[in-house]
């Protein structure tokens, strides 16, 4: 049976063989399972005992008022047998995660089990203790509710129109020195053009001129050159290539290029737009007459690509971890679609940052979370090799990070941005599976805090 449990669930059950250790018990009782799940309680069920104003203290001292076990003085190390009435209550606990849908054994439905059992004396412990029985009950079972089967993303309806916020955000695409600088010798190209709107070849031209970037050298390896580049701009009469939709600042392909070398940089895990993003941003749109250009020097898009992430990647940043964990989790699950759930597990699987550190201090791991998230969305059906997708909620919560990691005056998004950041969508899918593994917004931002000021 225990092979069922949650970690947190076997957490409980070995405290219970202590207590009763200590306690001189010559077998474990389900007062001892009380007082367990008491000294485990994390989140929305260390709120409900406190709700009472139950202590350790008079938890214990109501438990040895109504003794109904021997004491022994105990020599051996072996563990205690357990009580015919605490096996009833294990099975019962397996019972009710059959029930409400759960493949394994949670905390919660051990306190549920608990407080449920008439047998013992621990419901009248409790309603001496002023405990509301019922009213707990009927929390706890709505925490341990779900649905197993779910061919759909429950966060991929959301919908949430970004158009005014994207034209905000071109403000801070340069942001860092080098794109910057590829901006003003951008501006400084089309001044002495015959255009008024910046294009995406003025762009990827100033990109070129920096003759000692690394981003430079990467396109030399793929035989371009400004020197080309500009003998083929030369050639180029009309910009027509550069409009599909209305004027602004940038023509609109150099705008929807600005606005994925944006979207490209948060999820590379970077807080500051490079040229690096940039140029990955035009090759994801492809349009623009920079691309056609890159196109006519028949630059092969994957490989280019593939050259210029390598090197981000050796820097391991921990948002680019997370991220491709999360896709590596969604894929698991027979789904293209990534959701805030899918963080939270990059955010475990990354192991070294602050966000799983906090996470691993209030007892979250990996095994856990899986079998609560495949229990919130069920496995899906979709093909492995189709495009991975973001929900919109997930890409609040990058942008979200992004936003945290620069109020930081921080150039790279951390995990701890990620972790933060998923607490401001309380009713998202990761909030919903940290509240059913016991932890809530306030301990994660205190979890956070303590760490970063260590």
């Amino acid at each position: 049976m225990f092979e069922k449990f949650t970690e947190k669930a076997i957490n409980v059950v070995s405290t219970s063989q202590k207590l009763a250790r200590e306690m001189k018990s010559d077998k474990v009782y389900p007062e001892h399972l009380l007082l367990a799940l008491f000294d485990e309680a994390k989140g929305i069920s260390l709120k409900i005992f406190k709700s009472y104003d139950i202590t350790h203290e008079k938890l214990f001292e109501e438990i040895n008022k109504t003794r109904r076990y021997k004491t022994l003085n105990l020599t051996s190390s072996a563990p205690l047998p357990f009580d015919d009435d605490f096996k009833e209550i294990l099975k019962k606990s397996l019972d009710l995660a059959n029930k409400s849908g759960n493949p394994t054994i949670l905390y919660e439905h051990l306190l549920l089990s608990v407080i449920s059992d008439k047998k013992s004396n621990n419901v009248k412990i409790l309603e001496d203790l002023g405990f509301d029985i019922y009213k707990s009950k009927s929390l706890l079972e709505k925490l341990v509710q779900r649905k197993t089967k779910r061919l759909y993303h429950p966060e991929i309806d959301e919908k949430k129109d970004n158009a005014e916020n994207k034209a905000q955000e071109t403000d801070n695409i340069f942001d860092s020195e080098e794109s910057a600088k590829v901006f003003e010798r951008a501006v400084a190209k089309l001044s002495a053009s015959n255009y008024e709107i910046l294009g995406t070849e003025q762009i990827l031209s100033s990109i070129l001129e920096d003759k000692d970037s690394e981003l430079t050298k990467i396109f030399a390896k793929y035989g371009v050159t400004s020197e080309n580049f500009e003998e083929k701009l030369e050639k180029i009469q009309s910009r027509q290539a550069e409009y599909e939709g209305r004027q602004i600042i940038f023509t609109p392909n150099a705008f929807t290029t600005m606005n994925m070398a944006l979207q490209t940089a948060k999820e590379l895990g970077s807080s500051v737009v490079l040229p690096e993003h940039i140029v990955l941003g035009l090759l994801k749109t492809k349009r623009g007459i920079a691309y056609d250009i890159l196109k006519e020097l028949k630059i092969p898009d994957d490989d280019l690509a593939h050259s210029i992430i390598k090197p981000i990647e050796k820097q391991m940043p921990e948002t680019l971890t997370i991220l491709r964990l999360a896709k590596e989790e969604a894929r698991r699950l027979g789904r293209n679609i990534v959701g805030t759930e899918m963080f939270l597990l990059g955010i475990i699987g990354e192991a070294t940052g602050i966000g799983a550190q906090v996470l691993s201090e209030l007892e979250i791991n990996i095994k856990d979370a899986r079998a609560v998230v495949e229990s919130l969305i069920g496995f899906g059906d979709e093909y492995y090799d189709t495009e991975i997708v973001f929900t919109e909620r997930a890409k609040r919560v990058l942008e979200t990070a992004w936003e945290l990691a620069k109020k930081d005056h921080k150039n790279k998004i951390e995990s701890a941005h990620m972790l933060l950041a998923l607490t401001t969508e309380p009713d998202s899918l990761a909030m919903k599976a940290l509240e059913q593994l016991g932890v809530d917004a306030v301990e994660i931002k205190e979890g956070v805090k303590k760490f970063q000021e260590a």
